[in-house]
Parts: C-alpha cells; structure tokens; sequence
C-alpha cells in the first residue's frame, strides 16, 4: 500500500468515526433531555403531596382554558386528579427517577461511544416500537408519527452500528 492510500484510508476512517460520534452524541442528547423531562414530572408529582389534586388539576385546566363540562378528557383528568393519593405521588417519583437515572445511564454510554450502551439503546428502541406503532394505529397524529419514526431509525442505526462492529471484528482476527 502506497503512503498517499494509506493517508487517504486514514482520513476516510476519521472521517467515518467522527460521523459515527455525531450520530451517537444526537441519540445520547435525546436520552438526556427524554431523562431530564421525566425528572422534572418526578419533581411535580412530589410538588402535589399533600395538596389536593384535584384543586391543582382544576386550576390547571382553567389556566389552559379548558371547559370540564366539554371535554370527555378534561373531566378523565379530574377524575384521575381526584383518584391520586400521596402513595401513588411518590410512587409515581420513583418510577420517574429510574427512568431518569436509565436515560442517564444510557446517555452516558452513547456519549462516550461504548459499545454496552449501544446494545442497549437497541434493545430499549425494540421494547417501545409495538406500543408506538400501537399509538399510531389507534390515533395517527403527527407527533405519534415523529416517535414512531425516530425510534425505528435509532434502532436501525445501532443495528447497523453492531453489525460494523461485528465485521470489523472479524476483519482483525
């Protein structure tokens, strides 16, 4: 192999990392902010402990401008509201900062291109695809769509990531 081909080989193999890290750094960011989300919400449900939820859920439906007495959802959410117990609340926390801490995690991994995180978001994206394309089929909206969509095409990239691996591995031995 000439020098020139291996310099250009060199760069081509940079440049393909460097696209690679990019890719991986865009689904980490998305792992973190879906994380920070769930946090947050974590934080508002232990806001609610001992206060009435329902006088919470009222006043938040008045801030949106939401009439109870029209909406079918409005009043579900009241009800839910009315359903919630300090119990529940903190249960409800719990489970939003282990999520969190995962999307943390996974985050993390993605970020720093280990290879355990990217198995990882493969098999997380696979678990939430047939309640996504559910979503879709029982109500087709834009945003169902967006979901569905990133998510099939964060699980193809790391397919296709594992399997470069996979053949780069074998190319070395």
């Amino acid at each position: 192999m000439t020098k020139i081909s291996s310099v250009l080989l060199e760069h081509a193999k940079a440049a393909e990392h460097h696209r690679r890290a990019a890719a991986l750094r865009a689904v980490a960011s998305l792992e973190l902010a879906k994380g920070l989300v769930v946090l947050l919400l974590g934080f508002g449900a232990i806001s609610l402990v001992h206060k009435d939820a329902w006088d919470v859920a009222e006043a938040l439906l008045h801030f949106l401008h939401v009439n109870p007495d029209r909406h079918h959802s409005a009043q579900v959410f009241l009800n839910l509201a009315d359903n919630l117990t300090d119990r529940k609340l903190w249960a409800m926390a719990g489970g939003a900062a282990t999520y969190s801490i995962i999307r943390f995690i996974e985050g993390y991994g993605l970020w720093h291109e280990r290879s355990w995180a990217e198995w990882f978001a493969l098999i997380s994206g696979l678990v939430y695809v047939p309640f996504e394309a559910y979503e879709v089929a029982r109500r087709s909206t834009p945003i169902h769509w967006a979901v569905l969509l990133v998510n099939i095409g964060i699980v193809f990239y790391m397919i296709y990531l594992r399997l470069s691996a996979h053949k780069e591995a074998k190319l070395g031995s």
